[in-house]
């Protein structure tokens, strides 16, 4: 599906057409509320970083980028619209929305650690070659998330309120500068 679509997906579920799990749950449900909130607050306000945005208005040559989501994610709802926007600044580049619980998901080709951790963007060449993977989070968020498993002290919602503070004030920066050090390397 291309963005647009997946963004209908939050529509479908918030107005309950689609209620397949997990969105038959109250809490999913909840979720997507949140995650449309911020990817409409992200595609509102959120700034690309210069350096990045002129790297992929340059790429002259067709790309495929596929970004593997779902709609209850928060991370991916803090990722969804800057990636959308880039994708957005060339017309060579398609970009391509899964769903990682799909049946045609690729995400078992892209674990992280052995799990299904999302979003996951897969930037592809003209013929599909892959020529790199970002994801699921920026690397001080993932870093972030990985002492929160081992610490109980802190609760869980604790731990989500720490996360959501950490995006709030990187305002997507962080993911950019990741975005543009991989292009650096492998989009010539």
């Amino acid at each position: 599906m291309n963005a647009n679509q997946y963004i209908a997906q939050f529509e479908e579920i918030l107005q309950g057409k689609n209620k397949q799990s997990p969105y038959d749950s109250e809490a999913y449900v909840n979720y997507v509320k949140m995650n449309q909130a911020r990817i409409k607050r992200w595609t509102k306000k959120g700034k690309l970083i210069e350096p990045l945005a002129n790297k992929v208005k340059h790429i002259d040559e067709e790309m495929h980028w596929l970004l593997i989501t779902e709609p209850w994610c928060g991370d991916a709802a803090h990722s969804h619209a800057f990636i959308s926007k880039l994708a957005e600044l060339n017309p060579l580049i398609s970009l391509t929305v899964q769903n990682r619980d799909a049946a045609e998901s690729e995400i078992d080709n892209y674990l992280t650690n052995g799990s299904k951790s999302i979003p996951i963007l897969v930037v592809r060449d003209a013929v599909k070659n892959d020529l790199f993977v970002w994801g699921p989070r920026p690397g001080e968020a993932q870093d972030m998330v990985m002492s929160h498993k081992t610490d109980t002290s802190i609760s869980p919602d604790d731990k989500k309120k720490d996360l959501q503070i950490w995006y709030n004030k990187d305002r997507g920066v962080m993911m950019q500068k990741e975005l543009f050090e991989l292009f650096q390397l492998y989009v010539h």
